[in-house]
């Protein structure tokens, strides 16, 4: 039996399946029909519903991140390009959205898109937009990669500006800068950069990492003081926070449920009511508020 750990809390796993083809009451969906964002079970990616589109959404590609390893950490992995690239060309035929949006972080290397990186991003971005257009929403990872990819896809790949971009009644922001103000007004907001994972625990000890939703309500007084603006002056929607896992599954992660590590966003965990924000795993299994994970 695998548990999650974080501290003393104990959270058994064997609970609270949930079953993909039941709509009304999916968790992993927010617990809601018709919710304009549901993970697609079992990936690390989302359908968002757009005002007339339907979106593919990943977060945390990554691509070129075994030249990263080897630089940064002097770990050296073959390269895993086109396992990637085919995972996602598999959910694009599997969900068969009008859009692909990638919250951020398409690429690995900050600053620039030569060499491995800039190759695989080549062979993806080709092989994606012969399916769909893409909407990159603007990392920290993704220095040039408007500058390379936008003349050569003028109305197929666009990158919005790093404060995010709102979508129908969905935002999207990756999450290393505060949202614009557009994206704080939406009904949903979707946020990548965290990587968010739960570290699991069986009855002796072992254990590992499984990548995990989190989602929640949020508060405004942050983005409000953040703006300089009072909160009524928001249209404030009590939006839905989702927390997108890293579709890298090379990439590290923000463990949410151990002790002393932190968010990245500069809005988190302040504007996340914390007592209501619950973790998933890919699986859609309900793990509860991520607090007492």
């Amino acid at each position: 039996m695998l548990r999650a750990r974080g501290g003393d809390a104990e959270v058994d796993l064997n609970v609270d399946p949930i079953d993909s083809t039941d709509r009304s009451g999916d968790a992993a969906s927010g617990g809601a029909s018709g919710s304009l964002v549901e993970p697609v079970p079992g990936e690390p990616a989302a359908v968002a519903r757009l005002d007339g589109e339907r979106a593919l959404v990943v977060a945390d590609y990554h691509a070129g991140i075994e030249r990263g390893l080897r630089y940064e950490r002097g770990v050296e992995l073959e390269s895993n390009a086109a396992v990637r690239r085919v995972r996602l060309l598999g959910l694009l035929d599997r969900v068969a959205p009008d859009r692909l949006v990638v919250l951020g972080d398409l690429g690995h290397r900050i600053g620039g898109t030569d060499g491995p990186e800039g190759d695989e991003l080549d062979e993806l971005l080709e092989a994606v937009l012969e399916r769909v257009p893409v909407t990159l929403v603007a990392g920290n990872h993704d220095g040039g990669i408007a500058e390379r990819f936008e003349p050569e896809y003028p109305d197929r790949f666009v990158v919005t500006e790093r404060d995010g971009v709102r979508l129908g009644r969905v935002g999207f922001v990756h999450g290393h800068t505060w949202p614009a103000r557009e994206v704080i007004e939406s009904d949903v907001i979707c946020v990548g950069h965290e990587h968010p994972a739960v570290r699991l625990e069986d009855s002796v000890g072992g254990g590992r990492k499984e990548r995990a939703w989190l989602r929640g309500p949020l508060r405004p007084e942050p983005f409000a003081e953040h703006l300089g603006v009072d909160v009524a002056d928001l249209d404030w929607r009590d939006p839905e926070l989702v927390v997108v896992p890293a579709f890298n599954d090379r990439s590290g992660g923000t463990w949410i449920n151990v002790e002393g590590q932190g968010f990245l966003a500069p809005f988190l965990p302040a504007a996340l009511v914390e007592e209501e924000a619950e973790a998933y795993l890919l699986d859609g299994t309900r793990l509860g508020p991520y607090r007492s994970v």
